[in-house]
């Protein structure tokens, strides 16, 4: 409109973005990994407030208006239980029509994964408590958080046959054991020692270090640790990684 009032053209703009209709919330849900005494954990909080309260929740809340979903979830995990800067994935979205009680909420679930020994979670914001359980061990959760972590276990079971995010969850050195024991941990099997060796070695993804285990009462093992510039190189020369 030309020649329109300041005041007026805001107005129109208001009006332009008001919708008569009921729109669903959007949110955000956080499975978190680690691999602790060769159990798979995750950690939740427990809940302060309505709905559920004293109930066990995954880390989440609802999306602000000035920030994108991967910023909501990087926020409300720092929030919630102070962790930062750690390996964060989109997992998929929940829309369940009943999932919220409180109204129409869509929540975009992420799981990420972390090392046990240099993650110390500390419950903020809304949470009472943040602690660590073990994937088989896991209380009644709130909300539809159960079928949340069903499907971050598959996705997570499925993903670390072909893609290197295992080592999100080891020390930088690491044993051949170690690593191992990572797999099975995450696939819930055993793993034939001398065949997932091999497999490994021939990937020519790993970096002998000049080290070996220290503190150990049995013999001490040699030391490597993954070559993430190597693994790139491999990937775009069409080598696939796969255990």
């Amino acid at each position: 409109m030309a020649g329109a009032q300041p005041g007026l053209r805001s107005s129109l703009i208001i009006m332009a973005f008001t919708y008569e209709y009921p729109r669903p919330a959007l949110a955000v849900d956080c499975v978190v990994f680690a691999i602790d005494n060769n159990q798979l954990k995750v950690l939740l909080i427990e809940r302060c407030d309505d709905p559920y309260q004293g109930h066990w929740a995954l880390p989440g809340g609802f999306v602000d208006m000035d920030e994108t979903v991967d910023q909501a979830a990087a926020r409300e995990l720092q929030e919630e239980t102070c962790l930062k800067k750690i390996f964060l994935e989109q997992l998929y979205t929940f829309s369940q029509v009943d999932r919220d009680p409180r109204s129409r909420v869509v929540s975009v679930a992420y799981y990420a994964l972390v090392k046990f020994s240099e993650q110390h979670a500390v419950p903020a914001s809304d949470a009472k408590r943040a602690e660590w359980f073990d994937t088989k061990k896991l209380p009644k959760l709130a909300f539809d958080h159960d079928h949340i972590m069903d499907v971050a276990i598959d996705r997570l079971q499925g993903k670390v046959r072909y893609q290197p995010i295992g080592f999100e969850l080891l020390p930088t050195r690491f044993t051949l054991s170690e690593l191992q024991s990572v797999y099975e941990t995450i696939l819930d099997q055993e793993l034939d020692k001398r065949n997932f060796r091999r497999k490994f070695l021939a990937m020519d993804v790993l970096t002998e270090l000049d080290e070996v285990q220290s503190g150990v009462a049995h013999r001490a093992a040699k030391l490597y640790k993954f070559d993430e510039k190597k693994y790139r190189a491999r990937i775009q020369s069409g080598f696939n990684y796969w255990i």
